[in-house]
């Protein structure tokens, strides 16, 4: 038996709200609260990245965990936003939580799905029985175009999990992929920002690939959507995984804990693992979670885990995730958002 031993989450206390966006580019406010379902997203701060927020989601991971962080036999960071173009993130989380020398390390990108990336590695490397731990980290720092519909949902946050085969809090039941080249979201070396394809991002790519490997591995498993506890799909903005969810046969009860778009925005690589995060802060033991994430180019992974007794005993050993959401929140105007995102620089 393979699965999660520890986890853990990084969200800035820095937001920024929808209007104050939309207020400097003289677009309806309204209107963007209401088609991507969003309030205000998360910002980082001058001295936040990807390494960071990594490192300090991997912390909180090990609290619950209750490791030896020696015991960590790789780490794998997925990420939109690697600091370095040429020096792996891994290395330094790495180093930061103790874990080197020996420890195999990659940075890891597929768009949104780079944090699912990671974990699906890790699950099936500890099942191989290769290494005993390993750790999978989706993180990311906001990355949109001044003006452009990504500014409004790329927010920033980092999601850990420690993997193992004992002391399991979620045991992984089995995974599935749904995987096309489907070009809907890009950014080519030496661009600032990605771009998108529009409308054309919705059903040809995000509800295709979310609901095809959601309903690979339901076959996979013999199971319904009344089996499962819980459901959490890849967030781009607030309204696509409710649209996904209802199709699929899910109900309000089943997504809501899992939802954080509304509050955050989409943290890119961390968005499917942030809500899982968010699950296992609230679910007893014994329920089924059914996680598929999303990641344009295009393809979804999909897990379903069982969480066991053990979940209670260490959850309380790091801050929840909703906790990190609603806590501590520093509001900032544009001016401060698009100087800490460096949209702005000083002149010389």
């Amino acid at each position: 038996m393979v699965g999660i031993v520890g986890y853990g989450t990084q969200i800035p206390r820095y937001r920024i709200r929808v209007e104050d966006i939309a207020s400097v580019w003289g677009a309806d406010a309204p209107s963007y609260k209401r088609g991507l379902n969003l309030n205000e997203k998360s910002v980082p701060g001058p001295d936040e990245d990807t390494a960071t927020l990594s490192v300090n989601a991997a912390r909180n991971a090990l609290l619950r965990a209750g490791i030896d962080p020696q015991l960590i036999g790789a780490v794998y960071v997925g990420s939109e936003s690697h600091p370095y173009a040429v020096k792996p993130t891994g290395t330094i989380v790495s180093e930061a939580l103790g874990a080197c020398p020996r420890v195999h390390t990659a940075d890891l990108e597929f768009a949104c799905k780079a944090g699912t990336e990671g974990l699906f590695i890790a699950l099936h490397e500890v099942q191989s029985g290769v290494i005993t731990h390993a750790l999978a980290i989706g993180a990311d720092t906001s990355q949109g175009a001044p003006g452009d519909a990504l500014e409004y949902s790329a927010a920033a946050g980092a999601a850990a999990f420690i993997v193992g085969s004992e002391d399991l809090i979620a045991e992984l039941l089995t995974t599935d992929v749904y995987m096309t080249d489907t070009a809907d979201f890009w950014r080519r070396e030496h661009t600032p920002y990605p771009e998108h394809g529009g409308r054309f991002t919705g059903v040809p790519a995000y509800f295709r690939h979310v609901t095809g490997a959601a309903k690979a591995i339901m076959d996979r498993a013999e199971m319904a959507p009344e089996d499962f506890d819980y459901c959490i799909f890849h967030q781009p903005n607030g309204k696509f995984p409710v649209q996904v969810a209802r199709k699929l046969g899910f109900t309000e009860e089943q997504w809501a804990p899992g939802l954080l778009s509304p509050t955050l925005g989409n943290t890119y690589s961390g968005s499917s693992p942030m809500g899982l995060a968010a699950t296992l802060d609230v679910a007893n033991p014994g329920a089924h979670i059914l996680l598929v994430s999303y990641g344009s180019g295009a393809g979804s992974d999909a897990f379903i885990f069982r969480t066991t007794e053990r979940l209670s005993d260490v959850r309380d050993r790091a801050p929840h995730t909703r906790t990190q959401l609603d806590e501590y929140r520093v509001h900032i105007p544009y001016g401060t958002y698009a100087k800490f995102r460096r949209k702005i620089l000083k002149a010389e």
